[in-house]
């Protein structure tokens, strides 16, 4: 692929696209002030890691970071992939925002790619693993890409604040190009499935569930949601609840919506009540809340989800 000119940015603005397009189009650039009036400047942890990665999988790779960490300089290499590859992902994000960069660079790899990523498997923060295997694969379906090869295997959970959770993620290399897609019928809601995990905690997947079957049920009678209790080395470091849901439509559309119930992380704080830190909402909440919010996704339109929106223009902006 042909190098093109150096181009300079500046800000921490959606770094995570900067790097992923630069690497796609080869394009080096050069990011300054990245938060550089902040009382913490410079790069986050999770940010380092992200770039740790794009280097694990490309060749040629450069990047170049100042003392301040205010200054990034990258020049993107060639997309390898390889097979048995590690990467740990760290406490501050989930592997979710590493997963979002890798689904679209593995599908341009010189070779399938085969990688284990180790970290947060759900928190509230980022899309869960689970909305990724319900959603985000069928989605690259769509733009043509082989379900033969393309899987993300859920190991063991983690949640926030020491996480613990191991996921495998395998993308196969595309043959031919990507499907163009006139995407535009959303069709009608005709079921809805998900799981509902939990973690080092007794199970409350049965009230959950019953309590967000309790406002679906009032529109359509096909709800299906699993139960994924961990104990354990696969329950990760810390405890936890939470639940991934998808709606499916007649147009094979899926919309998706998450949340976890777990202590917070190293720089947020837990809710006071009465003086007293309180980290666990009530399973019934939770369920309500999660079915609100599918409900609220469906009323907006659309194809995709929210959550999505990042995923598919990348998709649809890949060479």
């Amino acid at each position: 692929m042909e190098k093109r000119k150096l181009m300079r940015m500046k800000g921490s603005e959606n770094l995570k696209g900067r790097l992923l397009l630069s690497t796609l189009s080869s394009t080096p650039i050069v990011i300054d002030d990245i938060r550089s009036t902040d009382i913490n400047p410079g790069l986050r942890r999770y940010e380092v890691s992200l770039l740790r990665l794009i280097q694990k999988v490309c060749d040629d790779c450069s990047i170049i970071i100042n003392e301040t960490g205010t200054k990034l300089t990258y020049k993107p290499g060639i997309v390898m992939g390889g097979k048995y590859l590690e990467h740990d992902c760290g406490l501050s994000r989930s592997i979710a925002y590493f997963l979002e960069v890798l689904i679209v660079l593995g599908l341009f790899a010189k070779n399938p790619l085969q990688i284990t990523l180790k970290g947060i498997t759900n928190d509230s923060k980022d899309p869960s693993v689970d909305t990724f295997q319900l959603t985000t694969l069928n989605i690259l379906k769509r733009f043509g890409v082989s379900s033969q090869g393309l899987a993300l295997k859920i190991e063991s959970r983690g949640v926030p604040p020491m996480g613990g959770g191991q996921v495998v993620l395998s993308i196969p290399i595309l043959h031919t190009s990507l499907t163009a897609v006139n995407w535009i019928d959303e069709g009608m809601v005709m079921r809805i499935r998900g799981v509902s995990f939990s973690t080092r905690v007794s199970s409350k997947s049965e009230a959950l569930i019953c309590s967000a079957r309790g406002i679906f049920n009032n529109f359509l009678p096909d709800v299906r949601i699993f139960i994924d209790h961990k104990a354990g080395a696969q329950a990760g470091n810390s405890p936890g609840f939470g639940v991934s849901l998808v709606a499916e439509t007649t147009s094979g559309c899926c919309i998706s919506v998450d949340t976890a119930v777990h202590r917070p992380h190293e720089e947020e704080t837990a809710e006071m009540e009465d003086g007293v830190e309180v980290y666990w909402r009530s399973p019934e909440d939770v369920g309500v809340d999660i079915a609100s919010a599918l409900l609220g996704e469906i009323e907006q339109g659309g194809v995709v989800d929210s959550t999505h929106q990042d995923v598919v223009r990348f998709v649809s902006m890949s060479p």
